[in-house]
């Protein structure tokens, strides 16, 4: 049965614990069976690449997957880490919202 996560593709997030703790970035790709996210410019890593035909080799630095539970939404309001409800509104819609300020996340 599919885990259903708060976080998205797209989102805002900040990093509660570990190495890059207080690191803010947007989730590029979502892994839901690791339970982990890649998000820009958090959890950088060296990587030995070998040269091809189209790419050049070298040492690249590049976006490792990053726990989930390492990771909370960032608050639209004043920029700070978040927990996330749901709501639905008058027309039937069914969003997301940030219990600290009460704002909606999702447009």
């Amino acid at each position: 049965m599919p885990v259903k996560f708060k976080i998205k593709k797209g989102d805002q997030v900040i990093v509660i614990s570990g190495r890059n703790k207080g690191a803010k970035g947007e989730v590029l790709k979502m892994l839901p069976k690791e339970g982990r996210a890649i998000v820009k410019g958090v959890n950088m890593v060296k990587r030995h690449q070998k040269q091809t035909q189209t790419t050049e080799g070298g040492i690249i630095s590049k976006e490792a997957p990053i726990r989930l539970c390492k990771l909370a939404i960032v608050d639209p309001k004043d920029g700070k880490p978040t927990r996330v409800g749901f709501r639905i509104l008058e027309d039937g819609r069914k969003v997301r919202f940030a219990k600290r300020s009460g704002e909606v996340i999702d447009v």
